[in-house]
């Protein structure tokens, strides 16, 4: 019902919020008299589709008409125009940006917020070399990296948690960066002092941005960027358990502790603190009143412990007045109400993405609405708002308006009465001084609590948040497998770690004291770890089914398979325990990261002589298999001692180990099946048959390749290094003059196969008798 005002000494404003009942929205004034109206929900305006069929309705069929006009166009409007929005956007997890005029948000409890860069350096190029080495082609890497700041908040921040980087993290929980670099954090406070990196880029000029919550990348790789500034969010994290309103408004207003239970986090991108109230009032319900002790704001959710009645409402004078008679006017508008049927938010749970939680219960007659609410919620939080939001809108469509001789002082907008006649309890909305009394308008409260329906976040795929560990590192020189070239040499290096979140390391070798770059490998780890019990010596001749060898793996995500006597024929198990290759048929766990391997192949791939020394306790295992790194021959040497090194993003220094069985690519098999006769004159027959690197099939009726530059044998008596007398042979075979083993009795008659390279460990063929 429209009302004339009557203009007195007390100037008219519209409402603030633009909603209430005779604010702006509506076409109507309410007289502030020093006390503003409360904070109700906005209400939809009428569009012009309501006004045409109410104006149709009531020339066709009067008042009837007109009213049946009115809801079929509002029915048009719904149809047409959809649901309706209340309060700011939500931003669909915007990214960081770097543009002049932005504004910088206003972040509280914990958030996910872009930032704006505010500074940043030119991009750095890092040259490496790897080869070179013996006439090798050398290969450069280029990486680029850069440095830059980022404004978080215009308000101090007491910590930043993790940091997304198109999508990933970049920064975990616990504050480990995924890639290289550094990070510091300005929380924003009067003593930010001056960032020493942007200071000595910028000079004098430079500014401590107090005041403002910004952070520096000191640095940052860009390899896994695509060499760019990746898009960033930033968990930030202020003050300690929920938001209260008192944080979100200037220190002068009189927040008179307003519950906003379950809010974690609120962001303030811009405008002002009336539409910041406005927003919060979608959610969590306020009554505002302004006297001449300021501004007081309590909350509008619950109703006090004493709830004060109403005097009888006083008559009009006159015929222009609503309720001339009674004082009153009481108005059901259900078809016109607006109902929150569901709420958008910022979900904890799920990294901060929005998520949607729908009231429960049958559909109220208006029209539905969408909080769009930019606070950081729990389901369950979430769903009790938009629940109550719901049941508060319903009964809200019932207002009555009620004339007052006088009024208490200490009634204004946002009290909650009773009235005289009416059942239940009533909020004041806003109240006018008129001449012929205080004209209040209240709405009807719900009648008990919002029902609480469970909620779920849902499903949501976060990205991992793997901590980095420590490089671990095993480097073994395996021999030839028979591709490629055979002077290549087979050297492999095995980085690891202890846990998944290991990302990969840079590989080096030491020239000199000089770390020379020889590759890299990614985040897959090799599985490696050291024997709890020693491996006696074994003549490695046949399938070892009771032997045993417990290892205590480096992580306890590593997993050991078995393999039928098929598959170790074609090589599957294959591990190297010390210096020792060896082949494993099955895999027991014993808890944590112990294990016992069983059923054994001693002194594979030529490491018989290693098999007869047997193997220490402690020795180093390493699985060998796809998840070795080959390196470059040509960049490491072939002495005792070499050593590979790694240094990963957990590493403070490089991490080394030695090279295991230097040199065994390029050395030639000790030959086999030595026999040694005499004839009649006392001559020594010796035999025996040749093996070759890079063969590891006997083929029947075909002798294996030579993979040498030619077939020579070195045959010898007495010690091997320091032979008594040796002898030298271009076949399988030698025959040696009795005369020239006089005086050897019971010394050792050995062969040697002798390689491009290197020579074979020697076979014993006899001890001279």
């Amino acid at each position: 019902m429209a009302r004339r005002h009557r203009y007195g000494p007390h100037r008219l404003y519209p409402c603030p919020c633009r909603s209430a009942p005779g604010g702006a929205d509506t076409g109507r004034l309410s007289m502030a008299l020093a006390r503003p109206v409360a904070l109700p929900f906005q209400l939809k305006d009428l569009s012009m589709a309501t006004l045409v069929f109410t104006a149709v309705g009531t020339a066709l069929g009067g008042p009837l008409g007109g009213a049946l006009g009115s809801l079929a166009g509002q029915q048009l409007d719904r149809t047409l125009f959809g649901h309706d929005r209340q309060g700011a956007r939500l931003n669909e997890l915007a990214v960081t940006t770097s543009s002049y005029g932005t504004a910088v948000g206003r972040h509280y409890g914990r958030m996910r917020v872009p930032g704006s860069i505010i500074w940043a350096s030119e991009l750095m190029e890092n040259a490496e070399s790897t080869g070179g080495m013996k006439g090798a082609a050398a290969t450069t890497q280029y990486s680029y990296s850069v440095s830059f700041a980022v404004a978080l908040s215009s308000r101090p921040v007491a910590s930043v948690g993790r940091i997304w980087a198109d999508g990933n993290l970049l920064r975990g929980a616990a504050g480990d960066l995924k890639t290289g670099g550094s990070f510091r954090l300005y929380r924003g406070g009067g003593d930010n002092a001056l960032d020493p990196l942007i200071a000595s880029a910028v000079g004098g000029a430079c500014p401590a941005f107090r005041g403002l919550a910004y952070c520096v990348f000191d640095t940052l790789q860009l390899a896994d960027f695509g060499n760019r500034i990746p898009t960033l969010n930033f968990e930030l994290f202020g003050e300690e358990g929920e938001v209260a309103l008192v944080d979100l408004l200037p220190p002068e207003t009189n927040a008179k502790d307003p519950a906003l239970p379950g809010l974690a986090g609120f962001s303030h991108e811009g405008g002002s603190f009336l539409d910041l109230l406005a927003t919060v009032n979608s959610a969590y319900p306020l009554a505002c009143n302004a006297d001449g002790n300021g501004l007081t704001i309590v909350s509008a959710a619950q109703p006090p412990a004493e709830i004060p009645l109403l005097p009888e409402p006083a008559r009009a004078l006159d015929g222009e007045s609503f309720g001339q008679m009674t004082g009153q006017h009481h108005r059901r508008s259900a078809a016109e109400a607006t109902i929150p049927t569901a709420i958008r938010y910022y979900d904890p749970a799920r990294d901060y993405q929005p998520g949607m939680q729908r009231a429960g219960g049958q559909a109220l007659p208006g029209t539905t609405a969408t909080i769009q609410f930019p606070g950081a919620l729990d389901a369950q939080s979430a769903r009790n708002i938009v629940n109550a939001a719901r049941e508060r809108a319903g009964w809200h469509s019932e207002s009555i308006a009620w004339r007052l001789a006088e009024l208490d002082p200490a009634l204004g907008p946002g009290s909650v009465v009773r009235l005289p006649g009416h059942a239940g309890y009533w909020r004041i909305t806003s109240w006018e001084w008129r001449d012929q009394g205080v004209e209040l308008e209240l709405v009807r409260l719900p009648r008990g609590p919002a029902r609480e329906d469970p909620a779920e976040s849902g499903t949501v795929l976060s990205p991992p948040d793997k901590q980095a560990t420590p490089t671990l590192l095993h480097a073994v020189e395996l021999p030839w497998d028979g591709s490629g070239n055979m002077a290549n040499r087979m050297i492999y290096a095995a980085p690891s770690s202890i846990s998944s979140g290991w990302t990969g390391a840079a590989l080096y070798t030491d020239r000199e004291g000089q770390l020379h770059p020889i590759g890299s490998c990614g985040p897959r780890r090799a599985i490696i770890g050291h024997s709890l019990t020693a491996l006696p010596p074994s003549r490695a001749l046949r399938f070892e089914r009771e032997a045993t060898l417990d290892i205590l793996l480096a992580a306890e995500d590593f997993t050991l398979d078995d393999a039928s006597p098929e598959q170790l024929a074609a090589g599957a198990n294959r591990a190297q325990i010390g210096s020792e290759v060896i082949q494993f048929a099955r895999a027991t766990a014993l808890g944590g990261s112990h294990w016992r391997l069983s059923g054994l192949l001693r002194g594979r791939a030529g490491s018989e002589g290693d098999a007869y020394a047997g193997q220490q306790t402690n020795s180093d295992f390493t699985l060998l298999d796809e998840r070795l790194v080959q390196l470059d021959s040509a960049d490491i040497s072939t002495f005792e001692g070499t050593r590979i090194l790694a240094l990963g993003l957990a590493d403070d220094e490089p991490v080394s180990a030695s090279l295991v069985t230097p040199g065994r690519s390029l050395k030639p098999l000790t030959p086999v099946h030595p026999k040694v006769t005499q004839n009649g004159s006392g001559d020594f027959l010796c035999q025996w048959t040749r093996r070759a690197r890079g063969a590891w099939e006997w083929r029947d009726g075909v002798d294996v390749p030579l993979n040498e530059e030619r077939e020579a044998y070195l045959v010898g008596i007495g010690p091997v290094d320091w032979p008594d007398r040796q002898w030298e042979s271009d076949m399988a075979s030698l025959t040696i003059p009795a005369v020239q083993l006089a005086g050897g009795t019971g010394k050792p008659l050995w062969v040697r196969q002798k390689g491009q390279f290197a020579l074979s460990d020697p076979l014993l063929l006899t001890v001279i008798s």
